[in-house]
């Protein structure tokens, strides 16, 4: 994998209902299948939705966009679905030209 083993780690928090998965501050296409993967095991585990956290990503680009949607398909799969948390900006406009702003914590 090219992230650090910290990534992709779930961390819940007592005032927290929902796991969070934490992505990357690099992400590569290569990346996005085992960042499904567990966020599968987190529905398998009961998970009924997961909040993404994006803020540690440096860049807003393609590979971006692409694990958000390949996460969201992989939650709506698993009959959840994600929020993404601490988005920046340019993820944030990448997000509103792709349609997918809607999974924009608020």
């Amino acid at each position: 994998m090219s992230f650090p083993p910290t990534s992709g780690l779930t961390a819940v928090h007592p005032t927290d209902p929902e796991p969070v998965l934490v992505i990357p501050e690099r992400v590569l296409l290569a990346d996005v299948p085992p960042l499904c993967a567990h966020l599968e095991a987190l529905y398998a585990a009961g998970a009924v939705a997961v909040v993404c956290d994006v803020g540690a990503l440096l860049r807003a680009d393609l590979a971006a966009v692409e694990t958000v949607a390949r996460l969201a398909l992989t939650a709506r799969r698993a009959g959840g679905g994600i929020t993404l948390r601490n988005a920046g900006p340019g993820l944030r406009a990448l997000l509103h030209l792709t349609g997918l702003a809607g999974l924009l914590e608020r």
